[in-house]
């Protein structure tokens, strides 16, 4: 019905093999970048800003980074919260140490820090997977909540132990502090989502991914065809790593502008990332998508519907939301295990097949 490919040809592999090979597509990707960036600015509310679009924008790329780690590569995390705090950490670090830097520039030198030290907690990986690794990891998240708590120098030996974050700019527009609007915190996220998500669309595609695949699907055989699993599964660690942490730095510095570790980055954090991949969709760029505005719509949507209509306890509302997560992940793990983006594709094939038999 919507889905027409006739006179849509091909003239070079390039364009066979391009993200949108459909010109529907391409229009409807472009008219979308268009609403984001030209409109929503102009409409948008703080309420809006802080309960939606910018908790959608910064877990999306949490999901990405966890996805090319776990769903391309296939090595288990439950880690993500804890090198969430170390891209906000690193990001507070860097924005009083040299305050005269672009706010842009330390956001990507904490994920860049992120990567170093994702890198280190990768290194198990090399004789560990599987629910050992997740030991592993979930371990790693344990450590790094407990020496952010501790160490004083990473919060400036503040009194209360949290870390606040400093009004700064990006193109004369006040992006963190709080003044600054939620247009301009609203842009700035969108922006680094779209480059992250070009960024991890080219390298999925690229050879990293082919041998990222090839190690998730089956690690001997792509060992004995030639790829080499140290540098395979070390750098699905190091460019997930980077990923969560440019959305923990997002996150403390654009989002929130004041955190505590143990109460923003704790396992639940990590969980939470885990159950957007789960549900949007294992080794999905879209699914990553889907999942984060999943995650992230559900108990808006509840608060709104249960207890602003129906009256109801916000405690009651709250339990009521873990219970239909729980039976939503199972239920995809068993009916879907490639979650809402594979739903999505089916829709997509048969609309494209219409009115035809499939």
């Amino acid at each position: 019905m919507l889905y027409r490919e006739a006179g849509d040809f091909k003239t070079s592999y390039a364009k066979d093999n391009q993200t949108f090979p459909i010109r529907f597509d391409r229009w409807g990707y472009f008219a979308l970048l268009a609403v984001a960036f030209l409109v929503v600015p102009f409409v948008i509310n703080d309420y809006w800003a802080s309960a939606v679009l910018l908790p959608f924008l910064i877990y999306s790329i949490a999901a990405l980074g966890l996805n090319i780690l776990t769903g391309y590569c296939g090595q288990v995390s439950l880690g993500t919260g804890g090198f969430m705090a170390v891209g906000a950490y690193s990001c507070y670090k860097l924005m009083t140490a040299f305050p005269e830097v672009s706010i842009v520039i330390h956001v990507l030198l904490a994920g860049g820090i992120t990567a170093g030290v994702g890198l280190l907690f990768g290194l198990p990986s090399l004789r560990i997977k599987g629910f050992y690794l997740a030991v592993a990891t979930l371990a790693a998240q344990f450590f790094l909540v407990w020496l952010f708590n501790k160490v004083g120098w990473f919060y400036n030996y503040s009194a209360s132990g949290q870390i606040s974050s400093a009004p700064r700019s990006v193109l004369g527009f006040e992006v963190t502090g709080p003044t600054a609007s939620a247009a301009a915190k609203y842009l700035i996220c969108l922006s680094f989502v779209v480059v992250m998500a070009w960024l991890a669309r080219n390298l999925t595609r690229g050879s990293y991914g082919r041998k990222w695949m090839a190690i998730r699907d089956m690690d001997i055989a792509a060992e004995i065809i030639g790829v080499n699993p140290l540098a395979a599964k070390l750098s699905a660690f190091a460019v997930s790593s980077f990923f969560v942490g440019v959305s923990g730095a997002l996150f403390f510095s654009v989002y929130l502008g004041a955190v505590e570790v143990g109460e923003v980055f704790g396992i639940q954090k990590s969980f939470l990332v885990l159950f957007m991949i789960i549900i949007g969709g294992l080794g999905s760029i879209l699914g990553s998508f889907a999942g984060a505005a999943f995650i992230v719509l559900l108990p808006v949507f509840l608060k709104n519907v249960l207890v602003g209509s129906f009256g109801w306890a916000t405690d009651l509302a709250a339990h009521l939301e873990i219970m239909t997560l729980g039976g939503l992940i199972m239920m995809f793990l068993i009916l879907e295990p490639h979650g809402l983006a594979q739903y999505w594709r089916t829709t997509k094939e048969k609309l494209r097949l219409w009115p035809f038999p499939h």
